[in-house]
């Protein structure tokens, strides 16, 4: 059971949170969840998450800022994050990339697509 991948869910929409919290773990993952930014970087900072899905709106601090945060710390610079957001402008996505996301989704997103692009990053990790 120790190679169970762990994802940290940084979401300040409950629904959203909670349907990706039960999606991830039918997929076999342990998911930490956060509603707000400030403790969801605390908890990618403690927690030792495989990879992080971050939503760019959130209370507290922002998404953008604790992935800038993220890629500051050499340790947790190359942490995987996917970028979930109701942001879809072309500068949003820029603004995502540029803050170090690995990968940008939009709201309302693919669960599949979601879950491939997870499975991906994983894979890519682990080479």
């Amino acid at each position: 059971m120790g190679d169970k991948k762990k994802i940290l869910v940084i979401e300040d929409d409950k629904d959203i949170r909670r349907t990706l919290q039960l999606q991830l773990e039918t997929e076999g993952f342990d998911v930490i969840t956060s509603g707000d930014g400030k403790d969801g970087l605390h908890k990618a900072k403690t927690a030792g998450p495989n990879l992080v899905i971050l939503d760019l709106r959130l209370p507290e601090l922002p998404g953008e800022a604790v992935c800038h945060e993220l890629r500051r710390e050499e340790k947790y610079a190359t942490l995987p994050v996917i970028m979930l957001t109701a942001k879809n402008t072309d500068a949003d996505w820029v603004r995502g990339v540029v803050t170090g996301a690995n990968y940008y989704m939009t709201k309302p997103f693919n669960i599949n697509e979601l879950m491939s692009v997870i499975r991906l990053i994983l894979k890519h990790e682990q080479e």
